[in-house]
């Protein structure tokens, strides 16, 4: 860590559970960012803020006009830019130092597990049951955790997975109990300030992982009602008959 690093993150370094060893554990880190939409934004946003060493971004859209009610890394300006382009720019004007690569396709096959495996930590921010159980599955292989949130209307929950603790579920233990999340943006409507809680949660998420203070949701799903503003914590207990993870060890 240099001099520099020592003012600018003086505010969570101060924090007697995260001193200089937690920001030097995050300075050292790389996360995969899965979705650069209105959870991404945040996400990227406040770990690139938090100092986290290296972000790899992946979005295979482009910004277009009905995203900026809500994805707050993008502006009118990069409307038809890749997402991941458009966020890497915002990152850069955050914090410098923050190393940010760009993936403006889909993650499939060979690539999805070569990224999951160069990373500390995957951020899930997609918004399709297709990426996640793809994400699933690479992350049980690559026994690397992984922190997912989704949000639509006023809804929205979080939950960290991590196939290095043997009593962690995973994602195809949730969604035996939460279907809703196949539900989209587009076909459902958001409303704005929901997804910057969610997205904001998950980072928390993430900075705590990588610094291992607090307790991270692993085993727990967090669900958010905008609507009364509450906030309802379940026990997500991991399936032993699931077909993602049975047997893993």
């Amino acid at each position: 860590m240099q001099d520099k690093h020592l003012l600018r993150y003086s505010r969570q370094i101060m924090l007697p559970e995260f001193d200089y060893i937690g920001q030097a554990s995050l300075l050292k880190t790389r996360i995969l960012i899965v979705g650069l939409g209105g959870l991404g934004c945040p996400v990227a946003l406040y770990l690139a803020a938090a100092g986290i060493g290296e972000l790899v971004l992946v979005d295979d859209d482009q910004v277009d006009k009905t995203n900026l009610q809500r994805q707050i890394a993008h502006t009118e300006a990069a409307v038809d830019t890749p997402k991941a382009i458009s966020a890497a720019t915002a990152i850069k004007r955050i914090n410098s130092d923050t190393k940010v690569s760009s993936i403006a396709c889909r993650l499939e096959g060979d690539l999805l597990y070569q990224q999951v495996k160069q990373a500390d930590l995957v951020m899930d921010c997609s918004d399709n049951i297709t990426t996640r159980v793809a994400l699933n599955k690479a992350c049980i292989k690559e026994r690397k955790p992984w922190v997912s949130g989704a949000a639509v209307r006023f809804e929205g929950h979080v939950t960290v997975f991590d196939p290095r603790q043997p009593e962690s579920p995973c994602y195809q233990c949730l969604y035996g109990i939460i279907r809703e999340v196949s539900f989209t943006c587009t076909d459902n409507g958001v409303i704005g300030p929901l997804v910057g809680i969610i997205g904001s949660t998950q980072a928390l998420e993430a900075v705590k992982l990588l610094t291992e203070v607090g307790e991270p949701l692993t085993g727990r799903l967090l669900l958010l009602d905008g609507k009364v503003m509450q906030w309802r914590s379940f026990a997500l207990p991991r399936n032993p008959k699931c077909p993602g993870c049975a047997g893993m060890t």
